[in-house]
C-alpha cells in the first residue's frame, strides 16, 4: 500500500511564474547553511553552489498546476534537505523524465558517486534553475528535456512525450512526471544509454536500471518513485 501522505494527481497543464522573492529560511540561517556546505564540499568537491528554483504559493485547479518560483543558492537548498525539510513555505518541485521502453518497462537512473544524491535511483531529473526562466515564466517542459539529454543522451528524436503530467506529492516534494516512451524496447534503450554514459568523462548517472514490477523496487528509490511505479503498474 502507498503511504496516505503521497498523492498522485493528473495534470493537464503547468502555469508557473517567477518572482524575485526572498526565502527567509536562507536569510535567517545563513551562517549555519554556509558551515554545512563547507563540510559537504570537503566530502564531495564537485558540489557547486549555483542558483536553483523552489516553488511557493501553488494550487491545482481543473487540471492546471499554478505557482510561483523563487531563486536560492544550492547550499540553502541542500541544508533545507539535510536539516530534515523544516517548514520553510516552499516546495521542492521538479520535473522528471519518466522513461519507458516500447514494451512499457520503465527505466531509472542510478546517481553517480560524485553527485549530491549518490546511489539513489530515480528518473532523470534536476532541480529547476535560472536557465528555466523565460521572461516572467518558468518552463519545466524545457527543463525536463534538458535533464534527460544531460543524463542519458536521449532527445526528442529518441522519445515521444505524452501530453500532460502526473504530479506526485510527498511531503516537501512535488515531482512532476512526464511520460516519455521510446520506439525501442527497454533492453535496447538501456544499452543505448549505457553507451552514452561510458563515453562521458563525468556522467551524472552510474547506470540505468529497468524495472518491470514490484520485485524490482529498491530501497534506494525515494518513496514518491515507488508510489508512482506502483501507480503505473496498476
Amino acid at each position: 500500500m502507498n503511504s496516505p501522505a503521497i498523492e498522485i494527481i493528473p495534470i493537464d497543464r503547468l502555469e508557473f511564474a517567477f518572482a524575485p522573492l526572498r526565502w527567509e529560511f536562507a536569510h535567517e540561517r545563513r551562517a549555519e547553511i554556509d558551515a554545512h556546505f563547507e563540510v559537504a564540499r570537503r566530502e564531495k568537491p564537485a558540489l557547486w553552489n549555483g542558483q536553483v528554483l523552489l516553488l511557493r504559493d501553488w494550487t491545482i485547479e481543473s487540471g492546471v498546476l499554478r505557482g510561483t518560483f523563487l531563486t536560492t543558492d544550492f547550499a540553502s537548498f541542500l541544508a533545507w534537505k539535510e536539516f530534515g525539510w523544516p517548514e520553510a513555505q516552499v516546495t521542492n518541485c521538479f520535473a522528471m523524465g519518466a522513461l519507458h521502453g516500447a514494451d512499457g518497462a520503465p527505466l531509472l537512473g542510478v546517481m553517480a558517486s560524485h553527485t549530491a544524491n549518490a546511489g539513489m535511483i530515480y528518473f532523470p531529473a534536476g532541480t529547476p534553475d535560472p536557465s528555466d526562466i523565460v521572461g516572467d515564466r518558468v518552463d519545466l517542459d524545457a527543463s525536463v528535456w534538458r535533464e534527460v539529454a544531460e543524463e542519458t543522451g536521449l532527445t526528442p528524436r529518441d522519445l515521444i512525450a505524452a501530453p500532460g503530467w502526473t504530479a506526485v506529492r510527498d511531503g516537501p516534494h512535488l515531482a512532476l512526471m512526464k511520460t516519455m516512451r521510446a520506439g525501442v524496447d527497454a533492453k535496447t534503450l538501456q544499452q543505448t544509454i549505457r553507451a552514452y554514459l561510458s563515453a562521458e568523462s563525468h556522467p551524472e548517472l552510474a547506470d540505468i536500471r529497468i524495472v518491470r514490477g514490484p520485485d524490482d523496487l529498491d530501497p534506494a528509490m525515494p518513496n514518491f518513485i515507488a508510489a508512482y511505479l506502483r501507480h503505473v503498474w496498476r
